[in-house]
């Protein structure tokens, strides 16, 4: 059982940033590759970013390369997402996931189906 809570979302201009933070339970947090994915109204849930296990290998979406940075801090067992130069397309529930197959995959999965456990999700809106 993994329990992750997501928090930092809100409502920003376009341009500016803002960092969203996932709390995961448990003591294996460093075995799994974490994930963000976003949501918005009327669209599939999407990959945002992914992290292995060790933080050493990251991968992106294309829409957010250079904008976002996934990090993450085992010894907290939390996961982060810096997002910069936000758009207003980056408007979307964000939530993060849990690969907990023990795989230790590298690169990081990038498939919802490769995710086990996922959180509630937190708002983010961007304004123009």
């Amino acid at each position: 059982q993994v329990q992750l809570v997501e928090s930092g979302g809100g409502l920003v201009q376009a341009g500016g940033s803002l960092r969203l933070s996932c709390a995961a339970s448990g003591r294996t947090f460093s075995n799994y590759a974490m994930g963000w994915f976003r949501q918005a109204p009327g669209k599939e849930r999407e990959f945002v970013a992914g992290i292995i296990w060790s933080g050493d290998s990251t991968s992106y979406a294309d829409s957010v390369k250079g904008r976002f940075t996934i990090s993450r801090d085992n010894a907290k067992n939390t996961l982060y997402l810096q997002m910069n130069s936000l758009k207003v397309e980056d408007t979307a529930v964000y939530i993060c996931a849990a690969d907990t197959s023990m795989m230790r995959r590298n690169p990081p999965p990038k498939m919802r189906y490769e995710y086990g456990y996922w959180g509630q999700g937190t708002q983010v809106t961007v304004s123009s």
